[in-house]
């Protein structure tokens, strides 16, 4: 008999495998000829057949899946069609990009909206609930790209015209100011400059979305009874709501940090775009706009990666956080 896990791991290398095919036939079946973007303006149309023969586009799709599937099992994600260099080195440049900026805006979420989600609950129906509840909605369901671009005008060029000085001003693109030899404490300083609009922008989705759930939780766990015994021993709020009702909501909480590390990596592709951060989802949209195959399947394979694997790792995480949850054997 298949033990659960292995059971839950045949599944998840199964789904994985599903989800990066479809993917391929969707990239490979969508309207665009690589080598028309890559051959000059002035190529003939056997340039441009030389080309897509060299690419290995030539083949059919059935053969040219077979040849990547075969790669990929290997570890070979080929080169890329525009640089020609190796996609996994590609990807191994922007990764470092994305990941930093993924967990500095997954802490800050829920840094700032589990405290956000536990005050709405401890006010709910009154005024401070109200207010907070308009203010998590309006951010949670505005776009990250229209809040990033918002937070640049503000902060940037609104700071601008408003005649603060540089080091009032945010940047709004890039790593590093352009030109400056930077080292050391300044270097440090010149990038967490450049990171707080786009951490903020992601932060700011994140933490409306976790004070929502966070203050749902909390209110299903204030009725009940250890609750009221815990308040009636005379137990401060603080106690009340740092040991009893965060402990209880902890395992949710944990697993809910699980599967958001890929959604805000995920989510950090417009981000990316809009302040020219060289991340894995600026890489991706560059690939898909210039029909770049090896590296749009490339990024495909890591995200479903990263979001399978999350989701492995809640599924298991959560009986051992939760007893209560196990499943009878």
């Amino acid at each position: 008999m298949i033990p659960a896990f292995l059971k839950r791991v045949l599944g998840v290398l199964g789904l994985f495998w599903l989800v990066i095919t479809i993917v391929f036939a969707l990239v490979r079946f969508a309207p665009g000829d690589p080598a028309l973007f890559l051959v000059p303006p002035t190529a003939t149309a056997e340039d441009a057949a030389r080309l897509r023969e060299e690419l290995g586009l030539d083949r059919p799709v059935v053969v040219q899946y077979v040849l990547w599937a075969t790669s990929v099992a290997r570890g070979d994600f080929g080169d890329s069609f525009t640089t020609r260099g190796p996609v996994l080195e590609i990807l191994g440049n922007a990764a470092p990009v994305s990941f930093g900026l993924g967990l500095a805006s997954l802490f800050l979420t829920f840094a700032i909206g589990v405290p956000v989600g536990m005050l709405q609950a401890a006010f709910r129906s009154r005024p401070v609930d109200r207010i907070l509840t308009v203010i998590t909605t309006t951010v949670y369901a505005a776009p990250s790209f229209w809040l990033a671009l918002a937070l640049v005008a503000v902060f940037t060029y609104g700071a601008t015209k408003l005649g603060l000085p540089p080091a009032l001003r945010l940047p709004a693109f890039g790593l590093s100011t352009p030109g400056a030899s930077l080292s050391g404490a300044a270097a440090l300083l010149d990038l967490v400059r450049h990171s707080i609009l786009p951490v903020a922008t992601l932060a700011a989705v994140g933490a409306a979305g976790i004070a929502r759930y966070t203050r749902s939780g909390v209110a299903d766990i204030l009725p009940r009874d250890y609750i009221r015994t815990a308040r009636a021993k005379g137990a401060s709020s603080a106690r009340v709501y740092g040991r009893h009702v965060l402990r209880d909501l902890m395992p949710q909480l944990v697993v809910l940090f699980a599967l958001s590390l890929p959604g805000i990596v995920a989510g950090s592709v417009f981000v990316e775009s809009i302040f020219a951060w060289p991340g894995l989802g600026r890489a991706m949209l560059a690939a898909i706009e210039a029909r770049d195959y090896p590296v749009v399947m490339g990024a495909t394979v890591f995200y479903s990666a990263a979001v399978l694997l999350a989701n492995l790792a809640a599924d298991v995480a959560l009986p051992i956080l939760d007893p209560r949850r196990r499943r009878a054997p």
